[in-house]
């Protein structure tokens, strides 16, 4: 009788405000068969009672048999170290998911440094010394890349700021160690349920008011045609578990060959030196990289556009003067004025009234600039043959997220 081959064990770290969630929930689904045998999930946030917004489903997954999660301080690497100790029965984890990341972009750049860059290091590090089989970096969508046309990998996408800087920077570093068996997953703008991270969910939450208002919803950036592209939280997730069963029989070698791209500098040159960690400015170390976006080709207008028609009210823009003066102003308070507290009215005048909710209609200043994210997702589809779980940005799957939301008490039922 053939001998059932073991399931893979799995590290998740990081992203319990991101992205960790649905990948647990894929990794070891409330119905349905695991497809590891030991998941482990860590993140600076405590579960019971959770400190930050962890969703109806996911206290659910922790309950499992197979899953463990530990609060714990990912900037000490002692503590990093304990983390890939394995339970009894389990000679190691096989899969490593990374989704750590400093994701506020008010954050100074030690700050970055340290949450982003340092941690990542430290994590690739032990994780390379553990020999684990993959190990996935998701990549947030910090970048800036030309107005016309999709861009694939081998072009050189610029960080947008500080934290784009920073987090670019990190995948040079997780490149540069030899012996981890890595994949990059460069993501659009993510949406889902159980999401309320991003600046799709935002715009989400503030089409729903000028729905309630009947108004139309007005944004800067006329025409608005600039990239935005999109990517569903289940495709995250889906993508992220292909990566690691992809990536695990090749070996760091095989998969740059297939799939390695080199990771150029976008930093201060006196940086090297401060930080230890940095490979130097000259040095282009290559790693597997894969866009991972859906087939919508989302731009500022069509998200409006379909935002907007799901809660019967349309998509416009500012004239010229009107924008102008939006762009100068460093006070956001004019702006989110009216959205804030026409969303306290809806959510004090559902049934039954709404409490407490993760969601807010306060756009903060970066949904408010201009960005330009096209990515190609060819590469990915080809090379490792994934088939995207949710390829359109459309109603169906906004009534997805808004459907949960309400279920589970944090958007409004309105008569």
């Amino acid at each position: 009788m053939a001998e059932i081959p073991k399931k893979p064990t799995a590290l998740i770290f990081g992203g319990l405000n991101t992205c960790s969630r649905a990948l647990a929930a894929l990794l070891v689904p409330i119905n349905g068969d695991p497809l590891v045998s030991f998941l482990r999930i860590v993140d600076k946030y405590s579960v019971v009672p959770p400190t930050t917004y962890i969703g109806a489903e996911f206290p659910k997954i922790l309950e499992m048999p197979q899953v463990e999660y530990r609060q714990a301080n990912l900037t000490v690497e002692s503590t990093i170290q304990s983390m890939f100790d394995p339970p009894e029965g389990h000679s190691g984890f096989d899969y490593v998911f990374d989704f750590t990341g400093e994701v506020r972009h008010d954050r100074t750049e030690m700050i970055q440094i340290n949450n982003t860059c340092k941690v990542a290091h430290m994590l690739g590090r032990e994780a390379a010394k553990r020999k684990a089989k993959a190990y996935i970096r998701m990549q947030l969508p910090f970048y800036e890349t030309q107005t016309k046309g999709t861009h694939d990998e081998k072009e050189d996408a610029k960080p947008a700021g500080t934290i784009g800087i920073w987090w670019h920077e990190t995948l040079r570093v997780l490149a540069s160690i030899e012996d981890l068996n890595l994949v990059i997953l460069r993501i659009g703008f993510i949406y889902g349920p159980y999401t309320p991270f991003g600046v799709v969910a935002s715009g989400i939450n503030v089409a729903a008011v000028y729905g309630y208002m009947k108004k139309p919803m007005k944004l800067l950036w006329s025409p608005g045609k600039n990239a935005n592209n999109t990517v569903h939280i289940d495709d995250i997730a889906g993508a992220a578990w292909a990566s690691a069963e992809w990536m695990a029989p090749l070996g760091r070698t095989a998969a740059n060959q297939l799939a390695g791209e080199e990771l150029l500098f976008h930093n201060d040159k006196s940086k090297v030196k401060e930080v230890g960690e940095m490979p130097p400015h000259n040095v282009k170390p290559v790693a597997p990289l894969f866009n991972l976006v859906d087939d919508s080709e989302s731009t500022l207008l069509s998200i409006g556009q379909t935002v907007t028609s799901f809660f019967g009210t349309t998509f416009d823009f500012f004239n010229l003067v009107e924008s102008t003066v939006f762009k100068f102003m460093d006070d956001l308070e004019d702006i989110n004025e009216q959205h804030v507290g026409a969303w306290t009215d809806m959510l004090m005048n559902s049934n039954p009234p709404v409490t407490k909710t993760p969601l807010t209609a306060y756009m903060d200043k970066y949904a408010l600039e201009k960005h330009v994210v096209a990515f190609n997702n060819a590469k990915i589809k080809a090379v490792m043959g994934y088939k995207l779980k949710k390829p359109q940005f459309n109603h169906e799957t906004i009534k997805e997220v808004v459907d949960k939301w309400k279920a589970e008490g944090s958007w409004p039922t309105l008569a």
